[in-house]
């Protein structure tokens, strides 16, 4: 009977509002943070979210790299001065529940800066005791500035509009 009341308390709480977010308002919340903590030239505060483990991982067109420090790194690395860093913006992102402690997320990025680059990414988030995290980051540049081909709802192919 105890188990029931805590339930009905805690579905309660949600339906009036009262701390309850859902997964598909708290990750892109913390993305869009990120993208402003990249944009006042924080990598370590855009690094936040990852999950701070030896068994995070990254895949790119470099291959997968393995640990949150080296992928820490790897951005200093390849981003070393604000200048260099440009402008992020995230866009069409797509939250895609995996379970009660799982999340799976889709989405585009830009970094504005002398020549635009951007691309794609898919992010795997797990719960953790401290909350979401992102446990495996596979982000792809586009490779030219082609246009990205429309998708049919209705379809499993790519269309492109012509």
């Amino acid at each position: 009977m105890k188990t029931l009341w805590v339930t009905l308390l805690a579905a309660t709480a949600c339906v009036t509002g009262m701390g309850c977010t859902t997964v598909r308002e708290t990750i892109p919340r913390i993305i869009y943070d990120q993208a402003e903590a990249w944009n006042r030239g924080d990598v370590d505060a855009f690094m936040r979210p990852y999950w701070r483990s030896p068994k995070l991982t990254f895949s790119s067109t470099r291959g997968v790299t393995k640990g949150w420090q080296t992928v820490l790194d790897g951005y200093k690395r390849r981003y070393p001065t604000r200048d260099e860093m440009g402008l992020l913006t995230f866009s069409d992102l797509s939250v895609r529940e995996l379970g009660r402690d799982a999340a799976l997320v889709l989405g585009r990025w830009r970094i504005d800066r002398g020549s635009p680059i951007g691309g794609v990414f898919s992010l795997v988030w797990r719960r953790m005791d401290d909350g979401w995290v992102i446990v495996h980051d596979h982000t792809s540049a586009d490779p030219d500035s082609n246009p990205t081909p429309n998708r049919d709802p209705n379809s499993d192919r790519d269309q492109t509009i012509e």
